[in-house]
């Protein structure tokens, strides 16, 4: 099993995401989105092998809808990761852990 995520707010996504100095990978889901839920363990388990280098977060697009609208996530799950408060990297769908892998391999090297 993995790393439990911790969530991230719109409160708090200035500071903890934008602000961070190492990347950060947002998941966005929601509680009824099953695809958000397969994706879920396998972030996790990233997070337990390459959380020394990529902050992982995850953040409930219900209960914060401006975030999300801000970067015009209209799908869920929507991985997206962030480097120096700027949007390097947007994964949309939930894929397997070798896909995701693959997607992050430039922030996880």
């Amino acid at each position: 099993m993995g790393e439990k995520m911790n969530a991230v707010t719109d409160a708090e996504f200035d500071a903890t995401v934008l602000k961070s100095d190492k990347p950060v990978l947002v998941d966005f889901w929601a509680e009824w989105c099953g695809p958000c839920r397969q994706v879920s363990p396998i972030l996790e388990e990233l997070n337990a092998d390459h959380g020394d280098k990529l902050t992982f977060l995850k953040m409930n697009v219900d209960e914060n809808p401006v975030t999300p609208s801000n970067y015009r996530v209209t799908g869920i799950p929507t991985i997206n990761v962030y480097v120096n408060g700027e949007l390097a990297k947007s994964i949309v769908g939930a894929k397997p852990k070798a896909a995701l892998l693959k997607e992050l391999a430039d922030f996880t090297a």
